[in-house]
C-alpha cells in the first residue's frame, strides 16, 4: 500500500459506490487503472499511465474502453445481431481499441466520436459503419446503466449519395466474356452462375449447398438481415451444380479438403477469376446486376425485397427507380416518334412527297 498520495491518481465511486482509479495528467485524458490500490499490478498500471505506454494486458482495468467492449461482447445485445454484423462491428473495435482501449469510456465526448469519424472521411461507408459501432456500443452501456449518456448520439452520418454506390454493377458482356474464360466443370464458372442465378450475397454463396434445395427451389435464412429467402433453382445454375465441382458440405467448396470457404476469402479470389476474365469488377456486382435485370423485367419493389432479403424499399427503390425511368423514357421517345410521324404525313399531303 502507498504510504503516500500518488501523484497524477485520482478517482471516483461506480454505480457499485466501488472507486475507480485513473490517471489523468493536467487536462488530458484519463488512463484507468487496473487491479487493486496498492498491488503489484495496480502500480505497473500505474506506471503505464504516466509513461503513457500500453496498459498491461493481464487484467482489462474497469472502466476503459477494452473494459466496456469485452462487457458487450458478453452481452445478450451483441449475440443477438448477425454473424455479418459481429464480424464488422468486431473489424472497427479493434482499430478503436488498439488505440484508446486504455481511455476511460466516461471520458469519450461526442467530439471525440466526431474526430473518428472524419478520420475516416476518404471512405465514407467505413466511417458511417465506425459511427453505427460506436452508437450501438455506447446506447447499451447507457441501456446497463454504465454512462449516463450517449457521445455518438446526435453524430450524423455522412450523406448516401443517390443512386448505385459502392460496387459496380456487371453488365451482360462482362457475363459473356467470363463464361468464355471459364467453361462448365471449373470452380470459377460455378461461383458465377450460383452469384448472377440467386443474387446472393457473397456470405450466402460461400455456405450454400444441398441442404438448401427443396423441389427446386433454393430455401436459405440470410446471414446479414436473417430473412428467409425462396428463390427457384434455374437452369443454368442447376446445369453448373451437375457439372461441377461441388464440395460435401457446400457447392462452392475450398480446394483444401472440400471445405467452406470465409466470405472474405471468396472475394478475394473471385476477384482475381474476374479480373484473368479480362472484368475488373467484384462479386458483389453481380448481385446488383440481378437486381437490375428482374427490375427492368417489371418487378416491384416488394418482389425485389422478398428476393433479395431486403428489409426496406430504400434498396429495392434504386432498382425500381432506374427501371421505371428506363420505361417512361422509351414510351417519351415513341411519342416523339409517332409526332413526327405525323407531321410527315401532313408534309406528304401539301407537297405530294415525304421530306428527306
Amino acid at each position: 500500500m502507498p504510504k503516500r498520495k500518488l501523484p497524477h491518481l485520482n478517482y471516483e465511486r461506480d454505480r457499485h459506490g466501488m472507486r475507480r482509479y485513473y490517471v489523468r495528467i493536467r487536462h488530458g485524458r484519463r488512463i484507468a487503472i487496473a487491479g487493486e490500490y496498492g498491488t503489484a499490478e495496480f502500480m505497473e498500471s500505474y506506471r503505464a499511465a504516466l509513461a503513457g505506454a500500453p496498459q498491461p494486458s493481464a487484467r482489462q482495468a474497469r472502466g476503459t474502453m477494452n473494459w466496456l467492449a469485452a462487457r458487450w461482447r458478453e452481452s445478450s445485445d451483441w449475440s443477438e445481431t448477425s454473424m455479418a454484423t459481429r464480424r464488422q462491428r468486431e473489424n472497427i473495435l479493434k482499430h478503436v481499441l488498439d488505440k484508446n482501449g486504455s481511455y476511460d469510456c466516461a471520458d469519450i465526448t461526442k467530439a471525440d466520436v466526431r474526430l473518428g469519424k472524419e478520420s475516416r472521411k476518404a471512405t465514407p461507408a467505413a466511417a458511417n459503419n465506425f459511427l453505427k459501432t460506436m452508437r450501438a456500443l455506447f446506447r447499451w452501456a447507457v441501456s446497463e446503466e454504465i454512462l449516463p449518456d450517449n457521445p455518438a448520439q446526435g453524430v450524423p452520418l455522412f450523406p448516401k449519395r443517390k443512386g448505385h454506390v459502392g460496387y459496380v454493377p456487371w453488365t451482360i458482356d462482362d457475363v459473356e466474356a467470363y463464361r468464355r474464360r471459364y467453361p462448365l466443370g471449373t470452380r470459377e464458372r460455378l461461383a458465377l452462375e450460383i452469384a448472377i442465378n440467386t443474387g446472393l450475397r457473397r456470405g450466402d454463396i460461400a455456405r450454400l449447398g444441398r441442404q438448401h434445395l427443396r423441389n427446386g427451389v433454393i430455401e436459405i435464412r440470410t446471414e446479414k438481415t436473417g430473412v428467409q429467402l425462396f428463390i427457384p433453382l434455374l437452369p443454368k445454375l442447376q446445369e453448373a451444380i451437375e457439372a461441377g465441382p461441388v464440395g460435401d458440405l457446400v457447392f462452392l467448396a475450398g480446394k483444401r479438403g472440400g471445405r467452406p470457404m470465409r466470405k472474405e476469402s471468396l472475394g478475394t479470389l473471385f476477384r482475381t477469376w474476374a479480373k484473368d476474365a479480362g472484368v475488373t469488377k467484384r462479386l458483389h456486382g453481380l448481385r446488383k446486376l440481378c437486381a437490375t435485370i428482374i427490375a427492368d423485367d417489371g418487378a416491384s419493389e416488394l418482389e425485389l425485397q422478398a428476393l433479395f432479403g431486403w428489409l426496406t424499399n430504400n434498396q429495392s427503390a434504386v432498382y425500381t427507380k432506374d427501371a421505371n425511368n428506363k420505361r417512361l423514357a422509351l414510351r417519351a421517345a415513341m411519342r416523339l416518334i409517332e409526332a413526327e410521324g405525323d407531321d410527315d404525313d401532313d408534309d406528304e399531303v401539301r407537297t405530294g412527297t415525304k421530306l428527306p
